[in-house]
């Protein structure tokens, strides 16, 4: 049964959800701390169940994408793209479109990642078909979500008879995993599934080591956690090197530095090749206001990688710092980004049927180098059409969008449309994606750091050229602080607002100049 909401259809038990809800912040509240205890695991219960149910939905919101996709390729007639081309579908591809098209749903109506919905989607269908107990036991309140998918994690590797006898083992009887920790949960399932394949597992620790990688995420406070995934062996090697470094230094030079400090430092100088932590040979991109860099603005600056990835935030104070220490090293270029008085970045259209060059540029910073889809954090791989260029959209700024690869081909799925535009409240580019469903999700790009007003620009009786160290296009700035101010009338005629991108390399500066509108 439904009834409409916003000319929506909407299920009544959706809202008697929703009613259920509402009556948990508004019901007594216990007053004695025993009724308290007994609230908090009867809440606990309520949370595991929610999980069971919310599988038992996802499971079936991909079975009838995957019958839906299965008669679509069964229908030759029905193979167009969005042009109206008539193309070519397999039933394996269609039931991969069908597959990312309902975790992209899921995961804007979990509000979560499409990574991690898709972890939740394989995590449902296992529970379904392969592990019934631990199912069971996720109803009724006794497990918790993170160990039921720890248990679906530490038996992938296993045949369907295997992971079926071990959940029988472990959940069948609530008793058993009574009292048992998380760590223990997961030795208990390794020494079962040893028992049961131990070939299995000798093969997943090989393919594990061939997944060995270096990643990059950002942390608090202007920090970032650089994570290396190594086999064990080589894991304890470096840590045990850098350790001893660090023993060595505090034991016979009387280094200050804290242990860690140093063992951070080494592993900047040894991967790096510099002689000192703190110098910084390779691109490091901000994305700062004019405001936070020339007048001592706090609105704080961007950071992205060389490729146009996002990795966060820092303080203006530590912007400036970098900055000055690149020009300090002569390895600091400075290029401006126009903005509209709303904070939209401005950029020029192009006829060409790739984002590139400029305009590539202008669409990372404008979108930080994070995905545009709601609630992904993954960072910009691809550079989209909003409207595709199959059907007439143009390659120009306000029709590009950065995503990541997966929610890039997502969006091909049978039933997506995507409209942009400027966002009603903010001014900024809006994408609003239509899901197959008929929800409607509106993606804002982030604000840019905050420019400083600007006053008109005065006549000029004698034209001003760069320096020729300068490089073409780029805007040379003071090396003192004091001469900073001074600076702020070389970047050109006055302009709403501008933005300022700032760099460091250790070898010959590079720069382009964004154009203004």
């Amino acid at each position: 049964m439904t009834h409409q909401h916003d000319g929506r259809p909407v299920d009544v038990g959706a809202a008697r959800l929703a009613a259920l809800h509402a009556w948990l912040l508004t019901a007594p509240k216990p007053g004695a701390d025993a009724a308290r205890i007994d609230t908090l695991r009867a809440l606990e219960e309520l949370k595991a169940a929610c999980v069971a149910v919310q599988a038992q939905v996802l499971v079936e919101l991909h079975d009838d994408a995957l019958s839906a996709a299965r008669e679509h390729a069964a229908d030759p007639a029905g193979h167009h793209d969005r042009a109206g081309r008539q193309i070519p579908v397999t039933v394996r591809s269609a039931e991969r479109d069908a597959t990312a098209s309902t975790v992209q749903q899921a995961a804007r109506a979990l509000r979560v990642s499409p990574h991690r919905a898709r972890t939740l989607l394989g995590a449902a269908r296992v529970w379904h078909e392969e592990m019934p107990h631990t199912l069971t036991s996720l109803r009724a309140g006794l497990l918790s979500e993170e160990r039921a998918l720890i248990l679906v994690k530490e038996t992938a590797c296993l045949s369907t008879e295997d992971r079926s006898r071990i959940d029988a083992d472990l959940c069948a009887d609530p008793a058993t995993l009574h009292g048992v920790g998380t760590r223990r949960l997961v030795g208990l399932i390794r020494v079962r599934a040893n028992q049961l394949a131990p070939a299995a597992l000798a093969e997943r620790a090989e393919r594990a080591a061939a997944g060995r990688c270096v990643t990059i995420r950002p942390a608090p406070e202007a920090m970032s956690y650089v994570t290396a995934l190594l086999p064990v062996a080589q894991g304890v090697q470096v840590y045990a090197a850098l350790r001893q470094v660090a023993e060595s230094a505090r034991g016979t030079r009387g280094d200050e530095r804290s242990r860690g400090q140093i063992m951070a430092d080494t592993l900047v100088e040894r991967a790096t090749g510099q002689e000192h932590a703190t110098d910084v040979p390779v691109a490091v991109n901000l994305v700062v206001s004019d405001a936070a860099l020339l007048a001592g603005g706090e609105e704080p600056a961007v950071v992205l990688d060389d490729d146009g990835a996002g990795h966060g935030t820092v303080p203006a104070a530590v912007a400036r710092h970098f900055v000055a220490g690149g020009l300090d090293l002569d390895a600091a270029w400075i290029r401006t980004v126009y903005a509209t008085a709303d904070g939209d970045l401005v950029g020029t259209t192009s006829k060409r049927r790739f984002f590139a060059g400029g305009l590539a540029d202008l669409l990372r910073v404008r979108d930080q180098g994070t995905c545009r889809t709601p609630w992904c954090d993954a960072p910009v791989r691809h550079l989209d059409h909003v409207s595709p260029v199959a059907v007439g959209g143009a390659t120009e700024l306000r029709n590009g969008q950065g995503l990541c690869a997966a929610c890039n081909l997502a969006k091909e799925a049978p039933g997506w449309r995507s409209t942009a535009g400027p966002d009603p409240e903010s001014g900024r580019h809006a994408v609003v994606a239509t899901t197959p469903t008929g929800h409607r999700y509106r993606s804002v790009a982030p604000p840019p750091p905050r420019p400083a007003d600007r006053a008109p620009a005065r006549p000029r009786t004698t034209e001003r050229t760069a320096p020729r160290s300068s490089p073409s296009g780029a805007i040379p700035r003071p090396r003192t602080p004091a001469a900073a101010g001074r600076a702020a009338d070389l970047s050109g005629p006055a302009h709403p607002s501008s933005t300022a991108t700032a760099g460091s390399r250790s070898h010959r500066a590079r720069a382009r100049h964004a154009g203004s509108r």
